[in-house]
């Protein structure tokens, strides 16, 4: 079964009509069918941090996405684990001193690893750098 990632730009740019690729992640969507999407408890983090000084409506509308995120079936939301999550990323980080990988992306990198999951809902280069296949190119 094809599962994908789904990375933040992703999850800001189905949230945001005034973002760029708003359209084309709703396409993006849609394409999945019941494909089954996973994320991670630090990538919504990120997201809720995206939207944390936009104002009420724009926080407003991101806690209605993680609600939406929440009730639903499709989508797995691995839990942050310090002991593991935190442990792998930051090794991975470590590992590439030379990029500019955030902590969040590397935690996201060694769960798409694990899981054996390739393809992500994102058009953040570094996953690229790292041989995932980028589905918001």
């Amino acid at each position: 079964m094809r599962r994908v990632f789904a990375d933040t730009y992703y999850w800001v740019a189905l949230t945001d009509p005034r973002e760029p690729r708003h359209s084309d992640a709703l396409a993006a969507g849609r394409s999945l069918g019941s494909d089954p999407v996973v994320t991670t408890e630090p990538v919504l983090i990120e997201f809720l941090n995206f939207f944390s000084e936009q104002g009420s409506h724009w926080r407003g509308r991101a806690l209605a996405m993680i609600g939406t995120i929440a009730a639903s079936t499709q989508i797995e939301v691995l839990p942050y684990e310090p002991e593991g999550t935190f442990q792998q990323g930051l090794l991975l980080y470590a590992a590439r001193p030379d990029k500019g990988y955030s902590l969040t992306d590397c935690i996201a990198m060694q769960a798409m690893r694990d899981l054996e999951i390739y393809e992500i809902l994102t058009n953040d280069q570094h996953f690229a750098q790292e041989g995932f296949v980028l589905l918001l190119p």
